[in-house]
């Protein structure tokens, strides 16, 4: 099958690999060449716009950093707007604004096209292992089309509803990630000023009650200092946004996410915008003094 593929960032490269893998032709676009290489390298097509992707493949993913920057891939002057020969499925991947998919949906109909909002979770391992969680939103009968390349990067695949309920359920997935973070990098503190090794506090916490996914793929890479991003700091700051946001509309108050989301605006104020979001321990160490770990 000719598809496109439009972001090959720290999960995009990976989720894009997959499907190469299960022997798709691939059209790539990215606003920088060089991360596109591992793919171009295994034969995948550079397309120097977006609109170049649409007119090459027939279900084009998207999966890029903010609101905004999915708004200029859609309708930007060399947008997936602009040209749209052969393409017949969008599939925006990247954790955006539900009224934004719905918006896409509205405007791609029209014209032919389907489209379905798909944000994912896993983080870096789940893209490169291919076990991401995936939540679908839009026509059903277009998920059932696309499922085959969902099984491609993910193992825990779900529809949801109409366009935008993909979008609303990561929203639900960012919360209860929020809050798994604070209490992973709150206990590893606490285990560093009693003077625990934090490996061995994570493998005995990390199999009873108080288990997540945070504490067992992100506590190690605390416990080493690592910081490097899985999922950058100022996309989860965005992400936690789209949720209050949404909330606000429905008057709902989420206290204890809007608490995490000014931490996490302090630890990028302290420079660590493009580290993982396991560097929050980082900001916590600060606010309790530089002697903490």
């Amino acid at each position: 099958m000719k598809l496109g593929w439009i972001g090959t960032g720290v999960m995009g490269a990976s989720m894009a690999g997959h499907l190469q893998q299960g022997g798709h032709e691939l059209w790539v676009y990215n606003r920088t060449k060089q991360k596109a290489g591992p793919l171009l390298d295994h034969g995948a097509t550079w397309c120097d716009t977006p609109a170049a992707v649409a007119e090459n493949a027939r279900i084009v993913f998207t999966i890029v950093g903010h609101p905004q920057d999915v708004e200029a891939v859609y309708f930007g002057a060399d947008g997936l707007n602009s040209d749209r020969a052969g393409m017949d499925i969008v599939v925006d991947m990247t954790t955006s604004q539900p009224s934004l998919a719905k918006i896409i949906a509205q405007r791609a109909e029209p014209l032919g096209i389907d489209s379905l909002d798909a944000p994912v979770s896993g983080g870096d391992v789940g893209a490169r292992e291919g076990t991401l969680a995936i939540m679908v939103g839009g026509k059903q009968a277009v998920f059932n089309q696309v499922l085959p390349l969902f099984e491609l990067m993910g193992t825990t695949i779900s529809y949801l509803g109409g366009p935008g309920m993909g979008q609303h359920t990561k929203v639900c997935n960012q919360i209860l990630v929020a809050g798994n973070m604070i209490g992973t990098c709150e206990s590893l503190l606490y285990a560093a000023r009693q003077g625990l090794d934090l490996q061995q506090v994570i493998d005995i916490i990390g199999k009873g009650a108080a288990s997540s996914w945070s504490i067992n793929n992100l506590g190690p890479r605390i416990a080493q200092e690592n910081y490097d991003p899985g999922f950058f700091v100022e996309h989860f700051i965005k992400d936690m946004g789209i949720a209050l946001a949404e909330a606000r509309a429905i008057g709902l108050a989420l206290p204890g996410l809007a608490l995490v989301q000014q931490l996490y605006i302090a630890l990028k104020a302290q420079g660590h915008g493009r580290s993982g979001t396991q560097a929050l321990f980082l900001a916590l160490q600060t606010l309790n003094g530089d002697g903490s770990g």
